[in-house]
């Protein structure tokens, strides 16, 4: 059994292997990693909850409790027993190899979001073991995304159009949970039986820090200083984080990047942003063609350069990493005025 790719994954956490004594979830995406350790408890349980028993760090100071909760028999109820460990870390390893030498039908859940480092005596005791699975918890990314977009709006009845999925994975990627819960709002916003529009999923989702979050980027790529400022600060103060700001940033220079690309091979700028995927907003096209007919290509790349940087510096300096990327944004906002006023506009 051992560690598990995404596909074999999702087989398992859909029907566990009933071998299976112990799951560690790991990975950088704390969401992600608690929505499947929901999955994985619901499909052993059955939902039945009489048969779920959570145990926190005294678990790993006893550490036959692991073991011994695994080992017990509900006395009511059908399903299997789980045994739910939050925040689990190496202090559990002792634990954790007793469960896998002992008796019993029920399955020890490691929930372990954040740093792989912690992991490591966990990891090296249970990747070999044949009674046991690691499945990795990273952020989704494109096809995959976009697959649990779907099924997540499947589980309310709804469907979507693929603008809107594309939009929705361009936006949604940074926090599982966060997805989530704007998801299951999109939903109860379409109804049942609906299907969803890239203008209704801007409508729903794109409120708040999210609608104030692409306004600055927008506005700092078209050059406007004080409308960057302003909407950054505002999209703080409605609980945007910084890494999200910076690759959201990223993210719009390499869509710029990519158009800039086509209009120095000839396309008209007008028709570079409409070939983009996923689309432009229509609110957004005209900064954007604005900021299209001021930046070159090769201004681009600094300027996707610049913020690599700006994100590596939130996570090694020690400086606070708002701080940082409030910087890398208003330079980002002075490189398009500079831009802008080197085109002529």
């Amino acid at each position: 059994m051992a560690k598990l790719d995404a596909r074999r994954a999702a087989g398992f956490l859909q029907d566990p292997d009933t071998r299976c004594r112990i799951v560690l979830l790991h990975g950088d995406d704390p969401g992600l990693v608690h929505e499947r350790a929901l999955r994985l408890i619901a499909a052993v349980t059955g939902g039945d909850t009489l048969q779920l028993v959570e145990v926190g760090r005294e678990g790993a100071k006893d550490t036959g409790l692991l073991a011994a909760e695994a080992a017990g028999v509900s006395l009511f109820g059908a399903g299997r027993r789980a045994v739910w460990v939050r925040e689990a870390t190496d202090i559990f390893a002792v634990a954790a190899e007793q469960v896998l030498r002992g008796p019993g039908p029920g399955l020890v859940v490691l929930e372990a979001p954040g740093d792989s480092r912690s992991l490591q005596k966990l990891r090296r005791l249970l990747e070999p073991a044949p009674d046991a699975a690691v499945i990795a918890c990273y952020r989704e990314r494109g096809a995959e995304l976009a697959a649990t977009i779907r099924r997540i709006l499947g589980d309310s009845g709804v469907q979507a159009e693929t603008a809107a999925v594309d939009w929705m994975v361009d936006r949604l990627a940074e926090d599982h949970l966060l997805m989530r819960r704007e998801l299951e709002k999109l939903a109860l916003y379409v109804g049942p039986g609906g299907r969803v529009t890239q203008e209704q999923a801007l409508a729903c989702i794109a409120e708040g820090s999210a609608l104030d979050l692409e306004e600055a980027l927008v506005a700092a790529l078209a050059g406007d200083v004080a409308l960057a400022d302003r909407a950054l600060e505002a999209a703080f103060a409605d609980g945007a984080a910084a890494v999200q700001v910076v690759r959201g940033a990223l993210r719009q220079v390499q869509r710029l990047h990519v158009a800039a690309l086509a209009v120095a091979g000839g396309a008209a700028p007008g028709a570079a942003l409409d070939a983009l995927r996923p689309p432009v907003f229509f609110r957004q096209k005209p900064a954007l063609e604005r900021a299209l007919r001021a930046w070159r290509p090769e201004a681009l790349e600094a300027a996707g350069a610049m913020l690599l940087e700006a994100e590596r510096r939130t996570k090694t300096t020690g400086l606070p990493d708002i701080a940082v990327v409030r910087g890398a944004v208003q330079a980002l906002a002075r490189r398009g005025a500079g831009a802008k006023g080197r085109a002529g506009q």
